[in-house]
């Protein structure tokens, strides 16, 4: 509410696998939304899981992340979840400041995703990474994005990963 609301017009899905959080959180508060993932055969599988509704996706962009730029100026939330650890520190600061380039007037960026409690620890099943809160926070700052709010999720089992949202601009 009030002067500096976001708008409603358009979202983008980062690492948008089948269009889950399209689906389910973006098209229901957006008017139309863009999808971007990696894995092509995820965005053909998106075409069919969000029916209807995907009609409202203008674009289904097949690119990595470390990769990718949004068009300037185009959306009020660009949706991050489930897929930084998917990128170098370096890459990460690079793709958040494309981001803020993206977003449009108050639109805002969102981090969804696994926080460790202390330090990077490496996934090597995947080669991921999971940061911890101060190290995510840092590369935001970093890429010169100020942090509007964060959050955890809460009742979640103690044995796995904190989960962290964080709104960006």
């Amino acid at each position: 509410e009030g002067p500096n609301k976001t708008g409603t017009s358009c979202a983008l899905d980062c690492g948008a696998g089948i269009g889950r959080i399209t689906k389910r959180l973006l098209l229901p508060l957006f008017r139309e939304g863009d999808m971007v993932d990696l894995t092509e055969d995820f965005l053909v599988q998106a075409k069919t899981y969000l029916g209807e509704e995907g009609k409202r996706v203008r674009n289904y962009f097949c690119c990595g992340l470390q990769d990718f730029s949004p068009e300037p100026a185009s959306y009020d939330v660009i949706w991050i979840q489930w897929v930084i650890g998917h990128l170098t520190d370096e890459h990460l600061a690079e793709f958040l400041r494309r981001c803020q380039s993206g977003l449009r007037p108050n639109g805002i960026i969102v981090i969804k995703d696994n926080m460790a409690q202390e330090g990077v620890i490496l996934d090597d099943v995947d080669s991921s990474v999971c940061r911890d809160l101060q190290v995510v926070r840092r590369i935001v700052h970093g890429a010169g994005l100020s942090l509007l709010a964060e959050e955890r999720q809460e009742n979640l089992p103690d044995e796995i990963y904190h989960v962290y949202s964080l709104a960006l601009r």
